[in-house]
């Protein structure tokens, strides 16, 4: 039962209100503040009773600003709705919003968010995942909120401008030796013949991994009809790129013909990885991942083009990202050096 309270304000929202019959009970109409709305109820109290308090609701938000009006949540379900889609890596970025979800107040409105707390966020985030994480989980929510202020109008200033970022941490060195190379094959049962199984497609992937610097993405997601005689077209993290093909990796292209009639690994990029990791462990081996073929193409690829070349075909704008890829090691140098005619003195 209501109390006299309540019963004045269904009294007086009837008269503000539209309820009419419908065919499952009453349906109320509601028009405050510009907003309209209507909803259907099994009786003519309990629509009544909802329209007094959704007005109240109205009411009470139209003299709010949209920075108290929206909460962060809803910020970046919006973002994800909206933006997210239009990105090449839209799948990991709305991995990483919904994770967001979990470790910040996503009920409260984003016109309160303010740097402290996200300085809180950030050292907490530090304790769990590393500062490359955190740094990118950062540029991504620094978006959301840019989008918000200059887009969307909803608060006027970025909190994340004021927080401190964590300091890059040093670029991957890693080079995985042939001699892990070797094992790493010897543990999936490579063989040279065509591909028969998921397990030889990943082994394959490697390869070619190592033989061009293809991300595994770009292995995963191209396309037979993009596969030429001496070069492929893929479109990756930096656009679309042509990458040359040497006899050796257009064999192990040949040898994934079949296997799949679309796509030339036949896998997901989420296969790729999981069965690297698990070959990997299997073959006694560890420290180095999947995206450090690219660093193993690119210093064994160095060796043999100019370093523009090496740019155009890795897909990097600036050549000071060649000298992040290409790790050779002292010794390595130094036998390069040796080898050479000895010079006039």
């Amino acid at each position: 039962m209501f109390d006299s309270a309540v019963t004045h304000q269904i009294h007086t929202v009837l008269h503000m209100s539209s309820i009419k019959p419908h065919a499952s009970g009453y349906r109320a109409f509601l028009c405050v503040a510009g907003v309209r709305e209507s909803k259907v109820f099994r009786t003519k109290r309990e629509a009544a009773a909802w329209a007094s308090v959704r007005e109240a609701e109205i009411r009470s938000a139209a003299g709010k600003s949209p920075g108290e009006k929206h909460t962060l949540g809803e910020a970046l379900q919006k973002y994800g709705e909206e933006v997210s889609p239009g990105k090449k890596g839209k799948r990991w970025e709305l991995v990483r919003l919904a994770a967001f979800e979990r470790s910040l107040p996503v009920t409260l409105a984003i016109g309160k968010v303010t740097p402290a707390l996200l300085g809180q966020w950030r050292d907490g985030r530090l304790k769990s995942v590393s500062a490359g994480s955190v740094i990118r989980e950062i540029a991504l929510l620094s978006h959301v909120f840019e989008t918000a202020r200059r887009e969307w109008g909803w608060i006027s200033a970025n909190p994340l401008a004021d927080v401190r970022r964590p300091p890059s941490p040093d670029h991957r060195s890693r080079v995985i030796t042939r001699g892990e190379v070797s094992a790493l094959l010897r543990a999936m049962h490579y063989t040279r013949g065509p591909v028969r199984s998921v397990t030889h497609a990943v082994a394959c992937c490697v390869l070619l991994a190592l033989r061009t610097g293809l991300r595994a993405g770009e292995i995963c997601s191209l396309p037979w009809c993009l596969v030429y005689a001496d070069y492929v077209t893929v479109d990756g993290k930096t656009g679309v790129r042509d990458v040359a093909l040497t006899p050796k990796a257009r064999r192990i292209v040949e040898q994934m013909r079949g296997f799949d009639d679309a796509l030339v690994a036949g896998i997901k990029t989420a296969t790729l990885d999981a069965l690297f990791r698990k070959y990997r462990s299997g073959a006694g081996l560890s420290g180095f991942t999947f995206h450090d073929t690219r660093h193993t193409a690119a210093t064994w690829i160095a060796q043999k083009i100019p370093v523009l070349d090496l740019c155009k075909m890795f897909g990097w704008s600036n050549p000071a990202m060649a000298m992040v890829y290409y790790n050779p090691s002292a010794s390595d140098i130094s036998k390069r050096l040796s080898a050479r005619p000895a010079l006039h003195q």
